[in-house]
């Protein structure tokens, strides 16, 4: 699983933090980013539940190819 934050588009509301505080958290000035080693969500079942929850849809979720 890949996960991309859009910084440019990410309000820091912490909706993604609240649905899998395991993989997200926010950055000192109150943006998403993931956690250090849950860059691949670490099976975390919340990830995509976290991406639906981004009220302006700056989490995108992707598997590899193949």
């Amino acid at each position: 699983m890949h996960i991309d934050i859009d910084k440019d588009r990410c309000i820091g509301a912490g909706q993604c933090a609240l649905a899998a505080p395991g993989v997200f958290t926010q950055d000192d000035d109150g943006y998403s980013t993931l956690l250090p080693g849950r860059e691949d969500g670490g099976g975390d079942p919340m990830v995509r539940e976290a991406a639906r929850a981004c009220p302006v849809s700056a989490i995108g979720v992707t598997e590899p190819a193949g």
